[in-house]
């Protein structure tokens, strides 16, 4: 096949496998694209979590910044199936803009007026919202940009995307508040937003017949009852989301709260967990930097699954370093072999899943990290307090470990490769 078949919404694209995703211009604007994007997710709540403390107490600004994750929880299958039945382009193209204009609007109000936290608390909940509908959509992208051969090399430009976002992010949001305040930093956010609606539209999409929503004869809630059962029945995607949620349990609660525990128990203050922090994004940027130059890993299962076990060795020696240099270069080794690890979990769930249920198949996989995983902080703040750093970062690594364990033990994922 030549050409792939086209319908309104689509433009033909290459051939698969005709270029490496890192030279391909179409894959390169979707890349570009998703960093705008992440960008201004970055200074977007760095602006909110602000404007929030300006206007409240700390404990109202900790409810403001949180309350976006509950739609986002709540919403995330029903965006998968939105996702698989009007096709993932124009699902993040229509919720980009929405979330563009959300933000564009807030910032112009905040210019004029104090609005207070109505306003904010207005605003998380219809980003939240939006994101649970944006979030399934993007994942479904890439197997409609590029060869299935690719989609290791993608997952790699994206962990690059995200980890470039975080670190240029976060410094222009506080340049932003620092020169015009909230309103300065809800405005950047928006146009950085603004710039990845234009890149959307010129990105060329691969249309697949089994994606056409006008096909259907279904109810959306028939379709988001078929994905969840096409997920637990499939012999590689079920025991891989299980393995997800074992290892980002055991993962978000040392690496978040945790760590900032460890840090004040060991005298290495903010500084110190800074550099922890950079360690671990140094890592997880070696890993996507690897994927995106090498393209596929063999026995794509077992390096998804294995890596699991050193990372989780790792996590529970973080809380017996010597000093602050040696955490640093143990959070450097966490991040590359998780990294590693769901970079090319995220590239199985994408060549194993059937076309028509990838915004599902990504729904689950964001609700088992974004829904089950931050159970993890405060259980782990709470467990700390009692039995101290040591044991938890102990039993957190066993709970990850047990998650490469669980998919080495499937067939169906220790057999696993990407396509070639």
């Amino acid at each position: 096949m030549s050409e792939a078949t086209t319908s309104a919404t689509d433009v033909p694209v290459p051939a698969l496998g005709s270029a490496p995703a890192h030279r391909d211009p179409n894959v390169l604007r979707w890349v570009a694209a998703y960093t705008a994007s992440m960008l201004g997710d970055t200074v977007f709540y760095l602006a909110l979590s602000w404007a929030a403390v300006q206007n409240g107490t700390p404990a109202q600004a900790g409810i403001v910044t949180a309350v976006s994750a509950v739609p986002r929880a709540l919403l995330m299958l029903g965006g998968g199936v939105v996702a698989d039945r009007f096709g993932p382009r124009r699902v993040v193209i229509g919720s980009d803009a929405v979330r563009c204009a959300t933000v564009l609007a807030v910032a112009a109000v905040l210019f004029a007026t104090d609005p207070g936290l109505w306003l904010l608390a207005l605003l998380a909940v219809v980003f939240g919202t939006v994101d649970a509908v944006f979030m399934p959509a993007v994942g479904a992208l890439p197997a409609r940009i590029t060869g299935t051969d690719q989609l290791a090399r993608v997952q790699g430009m994206r962990g690059l995307a995200v980890r470039f976002a975080a670190v240029v992010g976060a410094p222009l949001g506080g340049l932003g508040v620092a020169v015009g305040g909230a309103a300065a930093a809800f405005a950047c956010a928006g146009l950085l937003i603004a710039v990845s609606v234009p890149l959307l539209v010129s990105v060329r999409m691969r249309a697949r017949p089994a994606d056409d929503a006008a096909a259907r004869d279904t109810t959306a809630w028939l379709d988001l009852v078929g994905g969840l059962r096409y997920v637990r029945r499939h012999r590689v995607l079920g025991p891989l989301m299980v393995a997800i949620a074992l290892g980002d349990l055991g993962f978000v609660g040392p690496l978040n709260v945790g760590l900032t525990l460890l840090a004040d128990e060991r005298g290495w203050g903010a500084s110190g967990m800074g550099w922890v922090l950079a360690g671990f994004g140094t890592g997880a940027g070696a890993a996507a930097l690897l994927l995106t130059v090498r393209g596929r890993v063999p026995r794509a299962g077992c390096v998804a699954a294995g890596s699991l076990v050193p990372g989780a060795a790792a996590i529970a020696a973080l809380a017996h370093a010597p000093g602050l240099p040696a955490a640093v270069g143990i959070a450097v080794t966490v991040g590359l072999l998780t990294g590693l690890s769901g970079a090319m979990c995220g590239a199985l769930l994408q060549t194993q899943s059937e076309p028509a249920y990838l915004g599902r198949v990504t729904a689950v996989g964001g609700i088992v990290s974004l829904g089950v995983a931050p159970l993890s902080m405060p259980l782990s703040a709470a467990a700390v307090g009692v039995w101290g750093t040591g044991p938890v970062f102990a039993v957190s690594a066993a709970v990850c470990a047990l998650g490469g364990v669980v998919a080495l033990a499937a067939p169906g994922v220790r057999r696993a490769e990407l396509p070639g």
